[in-house]
């Protein structure tokens, strides 16, 4: 497994940036005409669609080669070329592909980004918010806002996971998608973490094994327990031979309402208690409280929302788990709050590079 911490920036150096683009974000719309400011906003969506267009057609994997013409490009992604021009034109002025001045086009770092095999790929992220089921999800947000019931059993009468096994193809690109977020977390995760204590680590809602993986490169001594879904676990053996862990991990199947697999002193939850109300969120952290060891931790990783009013990406993702799963985003003190009613005393909060942070509670007394 390819070691890429190093490359992982301080966390309050990541922080201090964000504060800076929030405040030039501020001036911006200052600057600008509210109503052209609100346009822009607006409008953004028709941009999510583009990407979306370019990803599925593979323009960038076609790219990764080297430079090509529009004609040539067109063909070999199946496209009108003069459709296919307008749709370049566009991802250019947002700096996705560059226009040379002999007349092709490559890739430039963002476009690298949504070729499939990038180091860290954001295709399959891409082809998930645009695919049409999920942007139909997103037309019921009002919906949503007025019964605060996620859209998708209103639309489809079950809930998206369910959904998702009548719709295998979205539900694969979903699992590709949360492997990218997996894959773009992991350095910044092990950078503020040691799991080299643990000696039995159960990924708990592991999808694939990706994170799973990359905490037993860091702790060779411990074993893992993969825990999902049946029809989400049966994708995990090829990615734990490729990062060679298969004989380090046992895969178990389930629902996590039903119960956590045992003997863990390290019960990782990624993505997990963001899905679910406080109520299922309550119940699944007292059934992690009740197989957990007397002395083990339990490690959520999830977007942290800040107290203020500031701009942070888990405000836009809370209206995804509203609309797909009827989940939230919540505060640091929101969490411990979850936390205190299953059972556990939160040690510490560390925030990552990247938009997790890890919560580490223990058992109380």
């Amino acid at each position: 497994m390819t070691n890429t911490l190093a490359k992982v920036p301080p966390a309050r150096i990541v922080r201090l940036v964000e504060g800076a683009r929030s405040r030039l974000q501020s001036i911006d719309h200052k600057l600008i005409p509210a109503p052209i400011s609100l346009l822009e906003m607006i409008t953004g969506s028709w941009l999510t669609q583009a990407v979306y267009a370019a990803a599925k057609l593979g323009i960038a994997d076609e790219l990764s080669a080297g430079p090509l013409d529009a004609g040539e490009l067109a063909q070999r992604v199946g496209a009108d070329e003069a459709a296919l021009r307008r749709l370049l034109r566009l991802l250019t002025s947002r700096s996705i592909f560059r226009h040379r001045k002999d007349g092709r086009y490559e890739l430039t770092p963002m476009g690298e980004t949504l070729r499939s095999d990038a180091p860290v790929s954001m295709r399959s992220f891409a082809l998930y918010v645009g695919y049409p089921a999920h942007w139909e999800h997103w037309s019921r947000l009002a919906d949503s806002v007025e019964t605060g019931q996620e859209s998708v059993t209103q639309l489809r009468g079950m809930g998206v996971f369910d959904y998702m096994q009548t719709n295998r193809e979205f539900g694969d690109i979903f699992d590709d998608a949360m492997t990218t977020v997996t894959n773009m977390s992991i350095p910044a995760i092990l950078a503020v973490y040691d799991f080299r204590d643990f000696r039995t680590i159960v990924d708990v809602g592991g999808g694939h094994g990706r994170l799973l993986a990359a905490i037993l490169d860091q702790a060779p001594q411990a074993h893992g327990i993969l825990f999902d879904l049946p029809a989400v676990t049966e994708g995990a053996p090829p990615l734990l031979n490729e990062h060679g862990v298969t004989d380090r991990v046992t895969i178990e199947s389930g629902s996590v309402f039903d119960g956590v697999p045992g003997g863990g002193d390290a019960y990782v939850l990624k993505h997990v208690v963001e899905s679910f109300d406080d109520a299922e969120a309550v119940r699944i952290l007292r059934n992690v409280r009740s197989r957990i060891a007397s002395n083990g931790r339990v490690l959520l990783i999830e977007i942290v929302l800040p107290e203020d009013d500031s701009p942070h990406f888990g405000k836009l993702l809370d209206m995804e788990m509203l609309v797909s799963v009827g989940g939230r985003e919540r505060t640091a003190a929101e969490y411990g709050e979850l936390l205190t009613r299953a059972g556990f005393r939160v040690r510490r909060v560390l925030p990552t590079a990247s938009p997790v942070s890890l919560i580490e509670a223990e058992p109380a007394d």
